[in-house]
């Protein structure tokens, strides 16, 4: 009688073992998810953009969003099988794109995030779904910066987690000039830059020249681009490290937006008269090694 209840109770043990580790590895299903997967299965995905950049990603005071990146992203999300009803948008900033998506509060980033060789270390990229070039803005009325190199000596916006100023003051890899006796003068975004160039508190912002254009056209008469671009800066889609799957997905996307006419439509829809040259051919993907 005893040896009986004592295998029970190893039977019981065994069967309880195998029970968790079955939920365990249930678990490690879920969480090895692709975003792809994801989208087919619940119709439904986070996907992070800026919320203070016009033209590319921007909340409006009626709570919708409008840009280059959030018709780019709806474009995609549809594609991998989510409607526009099931995308939720979660302000994302230069400073916290690698953690959202490492942490998983995010899906997917389209947020003017440019393909460098050391983001490539924390993020596997989609794209590039745009090519944009660094430019300069100054106040309507500077006579002093007609190209970069005249930055030397002047005050500068270093936004926080881009690499955009690194262009200037930097040499490769992830450099360019490496201007010397350029003053950096910090801002927590570029629309905090478009502010403090407004109110003189520096010379000039250098970024992208679709964000330049975006803050120029909003606010007319006050900005210009100097039209002076010297870098590519290849806009790619942000996703969770070592997602190749949903790489291989969003690269389909974006070849098929090009072909089918929609990328030149957005881009003609938010830049249309800012003066851009903007391309309308399908950028080459970077791949998803």
């Amino acid at each position: 009688m005893r040896a009986r209840r004592i295998g029970a109770f190893i039977g019981a043990g065994m069967a309880l073992s195998l029970a968790l580790s079955a939920c365990g590895s249930d678990k490690e299903k879920t969480e090895a998810k692709s975003v792809v997967q994801k989208a087919k299965d619940d119709k439904k995905l986070t996907i992070g953009i800026k919320f203070d950049q016009p033209a590319l990603g921007l909340k409006k005071p009626d709570g919708s969003y409008d840009g280059f990146d959030v018709d780019v992203a709806k474009y995609v999300a549809q594609k991998l099988g989510v409607p526009e009803s099931g995308i939720t948008f979660k302000e994302t900033t230069s400073a916290n794109r690698e953690s959202f998506l490492g942490g998983g509060q995010v899906d997917l980033v389209f947020a003017t995030y440019s393909i460098t060789e050391a983001r490539k270390a924390q993020v596997t990229f989609g794209g590039p779904y745009y090519v944009a070039h660094q430019d300069t803005m100054v106040q309507a009325s500077n006579t002093s910066i007609k190209k970069p190199e005249e930055l030397k000596g002047k005050k500068l916006c270093k936004a926080a987690g881009s690499n955009s100023f690194r262009r200037i003051t930097e040499g490769p890899p992830d450099g360019k000039l490496n201007i010397k006796g350029v003053t950096l003068v910090e801002a927590s975004s570029y629309s905090d830059c478009a502010a403090k160039l407004q109110a003189g508190a520096l010379d000039a912002v250098s970024t992208d020249d679709l964000i330049l254009a975006g803050f120029a056209n909003q606010q007319k008469g006050k900005f210009k681009v100097i039209n002076a671009p010297f870098t590519d800066e290849k806009y790619g889609i942000g996703i969770k490290k070592g997602d190749k799957e949903t790489c291989e997905a969003v690269n389909t996307a974006v070849t098929q937006m090009y072909s089918d006419g929609t990328a030149k439509t957005l881009l003609d829809k938010h830049f249309s008269g800012t003066g851009l040259k903007l391309v309308t051919t399908v950028p080459q993907m970077e791949g998803c090694a």
